[in-house]
């Protein structure tokens, strides 16, 4: 009988162990949303528009829901905005969320949830309400930096999104659909992610739930630190899905002090187009691994031109930060002040060199178009090991396109290796780090004769108006 009761004692024990342990793993967010959910402020914004401009989405009338079908569902081919014909004005109205950054009354929120807005009212969580004015806003990150007149208000936390680890527990504060103070929790997913467009954030991914009307609220950490604004989801239907995107709060800290110093943000720029670096783009150019950013076009009288920097230069570091995919670049170099004096380091034929470039001032994209070039197809031509027929450049085709060298594609045949279309141009070879300029026919089936069936090596081809390097693993048999 002592026997069993010692058993049961310690079954007991363990359960209660086992209890313990199970509730200091779950995390309570409770402390976390009463001393920071006050700081959290919901922002709607009115619009005088004419009725007929909206594109409606058939059967849902909220307007609400309507904004988040418009900005999340794209518009299928020949579903384009209708021109605004006569008709009744009308309000439209928008709602998201925003946070307090200084007590004062600033307070930051996207740049979408107050984007063309006519009038802002900012509603606290004990029913204040107050007029806001927009200070500025920057499209490209998406962050705004609105102002109410108060003093004393209360104000977020906040912390270093450098240190926020995948798998780490973080809580979202906002008013889905209008839901005031709705409180959202979830793990990071993710760290640096690119989405289309976006060249300028390095996105915070997390699957904590987030709707309409969180757009501009804050992501906390456990510590209750802001480290993040709800800003994107990604979804096939409209509704959330599990993948959510923040934008780090040191990149909407370093644009709302400019917005509120200049009511602008300066970007930097050195005038260079990449593109990624893959595994077999390495072995080509002979580096250790596939990292950097593969300079593959470089705009004539541009920093990056005056500084020395050649098309098939790998960008390894910019400004003493590790570029480990392009994608890294357009970031680090945007968030450089003009004006600075920066060092770069590149992987140049095989050696690693060190450049210094002026950092310029990115303005609006110009976007030019040119036709690509005809390339008269041959009856009968013999293909090359490549499975191209190539010809030399006429004078009349170099002096338009600006080249002193190359070879046309003019015909692709069934079997063709390399990823080229007819009318592209083929620039240069390059293999294990030795790069040659093409020049003639003659010279490139050489090139491609000395190779084995297995190599692997990179062209670098123009099409219209761009430059890109296409590498091709394998040859045919030679004839």
């Amino acid at each position: 009988m002592q026997v069993v009761k010692a058993l049961a004692a310690l079954w007991l024990a363990t359960v209660c162990a086992a209890a313990a342990a199970q509730s200091q793993v779950l995390p309570d967010f409770t402390r976390l949303v009463e001393d920071q959910g006050g700081a959290v402020v919901n922002i709607s914004t009115t619009q005088a528009i004419r009725r007929s401009t909206l594109p409606q989405v058939p059967g849902i009338e909220d307007e609400e829901i309507q904004e988040f079908f418009r900005r999340f569902i794209p518009r299928q081919p020949g579903q384009g905005p209708q021109p605004p014909a006569p008709g009744p004005r009308a309000e439209s109205r928008s709602l998201g969320s925003g946070f307090i950054i200084s007590n004062d009354g600033y307070i930051l929120t996207n740049a979408h949830v107050v984007d063309a807005a006519d009038e802002i009212n900012v509603r606290f969580t004990d029913k204040r309400e107050f007029k806001a004015k927009v200070i500025g806003a920057d499209k490209r990150t998406d962050v705004a930096l609105i102002k109410i007149e108060g003093t004393n208000l209360p104000v977020v936390k906040l912390g270093d999104p450098a240190k926020l680890k995948v798998g780490e527990w973080v809580v979202a504060i906002g008013a889905p659909f209008g839901f005031e103070n709705t409180v959202t929790a979830g793990i990071v997913s993710g760290k640096g992610r690119s989405l289309p467009q976006e060249n300028f954030v390095p996105f915070i991914q997390t699957d904590v739930a987030i709707n309409p009307g969180n757009s501009g609220g804050p992501l906390f950490n456990m510590r209750g630190e802001v480290v993040g604004i709800n800003s994107q989801i990604y979804s096939r239907t409209g509704g959330f899905m599990g993948l959510s995107f923040a934008i780090p709060i040191d990149v909407a800290l370093d644009i709302q002090k400019q917005l509120k110093e200049k009511g602008r943000v300066a970007r930097g720029r050195i005038g260079v187009v990449i593109q990624e670096v893959t595994r077999d783009l390495a072995t080509s150019f002979g580096l250790d691994r596939a990292r950097g950013a593969l300079v593959n076009q470089v705009e004539k009288g541009s920093p990056a031109d005056k500084a020395g920097i050649e098309a098939t230069d790998i960008i390894t570091a910019f400004d003493g930060k590790q570029v480990e995919s392009s994608s890294d670049l357009p970031r680090i170099v945007g968030s450089t002040r003009p004006g600075s004096q920066v060092g770069l380091e590149v992987w140049r034929k095989g050696q690693r060199k060190t450049l210094t470039v002026t950092v310029a001032e990115l303005q609006e994209e110009r976007i030019a178009s040119h036709d690509t070039p005809r390339a008269p197809k041959p009856a009968e031509a013999t293909a090359n090991r490549l499975g191209l027929v190539v010809a030399e450049l006429t004078p009349e085709q170099k002096k338009d396109l600006r080249l002193s060298s190359g070879l046309i594609v003019a015909d692709v045949r069934a079997d063709a290796k390399a990823d080229v279309r007819r009318g592209d141009v083929l620039l240069m070879m390059v293999h294990k780090g030795q790069q040659t300029e093409l020049k003639s026919v003659e010279q490139f089936n050489r090139l491609l004769a000395g190779l084995d069936k297995n190599a692997v090596f990179t062209l670098q081809v123009r099409r219209g108006d761009s430059t890109a390097f296409v590498t091709i693993s394998g040859l045919t048999d030679k004839g």
